[in-house]
This record gives C-alpha cells, sequence and structure tokens, in this order.
C-alpha cells in the first residue's frame, strides 16, 4: 500500500518496513518486493547485493518473479559476477512458472543468456534447472 500510495500516501521507507516484516517471515512476495527496493533505491539505499540476497530467498520458494529478477541480476553482473549459466537457469524456471507478459519476459531473458553459452553451458544451465524444478515441486 505504501509503494504504490494505495490508501494512504506514498511512503518507500514505510513500504520497506512493512516488507521487511513479511520478509523476516519468510513471504517470498514481500521478499521480492524488498529486492526491488534495494535494486532499485527505493526507501532504502542502491545496493544490488542485498536485492540479490532478497530475490534469492524468494526464488528458492519458487516466487517466479524473484527467480526472473535474480536471472537478470546475473546476466548484468549486478550484486553477483556476471554468469549466463545461472541467468539462464532461473529465467527458465521463472518461464515454467509463470504467464503472460512475465512468461515472455522470461523466455526473451532465457535466450538471450542461451547465445552467451557454448553449447555445454547451455546443457549444464538446462540441466540445473531441471534439478532445481525437481527438487522443488509446485
Amino acid at each position: 500500500m505504501y509503494g504504490a500510495g494505495e490508501g494512504v500516501p506514498e511512503d518507500d521507507a514505510e513500504a520497506v518496513r512493512w516488507y521487511r516484516l513479511a520478509a523476516d517471515q519468510g513471504q517470498a512476495g514481500a521478499q521480492n518486493s524488498l529486492g526491488f527496493m534495494y535494486a532499485n533505491g527505493q526507501g532504502v539505499p542502491q545496493d544490488y547485493a542485498e536485492a540479490v540476497r532478497w530475490y534469492q530467498l524468494a526464488a528458492e520458494q519458487g516466487q517466479a518473479s524473484a527467480q526472473y529478477n535474480l536471472g537478470v541480476n546475473y546476466a548484468t553482473g549486478r550484486g553477483v559476477p556476471q554468469d549466463y549459466v545461472q541467468a539462464h537457469m532461473w529465467a527458465n524456471l521463472a518461464a515454467s512458472r509463470s504467464t503472460g507478459e512475465l512468461r515472455d519476459s522470461s523466455v526473451r531473458n532465457r535466450d538471450l543468456a542461451a547465445d552467451e553459452l557454448t553449447p555445454a553451458a547451455l546443457i549444464e544451465a538446462q540441466r540445473l534447472a531441471r534439478e532445481w524444478d525437481a527438487a522443488h515441486p509446485r
């Protein structure tokens, strides 16, 4: 509510406070939102490493938006060393767990990451995604 100014004045710092309360309790959507706030410096100093930490927590719970965001960070090297295998893996997982615009964006990012990989690295990225998916039933 505070982040979008819905029913209350927009207040990024207050939004961060509420996201953090929920995120600390393991709520994946709040973890992803908190990561977004850190990535964009909204209500907190911009900190890509902290954004990645929150995206990772949410992505590990199967939150498709966080998987997408984590893939973007690996592709761009923001907050983590650039790693197209990881970028492909997370974008692939996001594509398989989403619909609509998020799925379309995830497919595009997966394919862009694939263009940067050797055939062996692409096989590795696909294997990692299959193994992660098998270990995290929906």
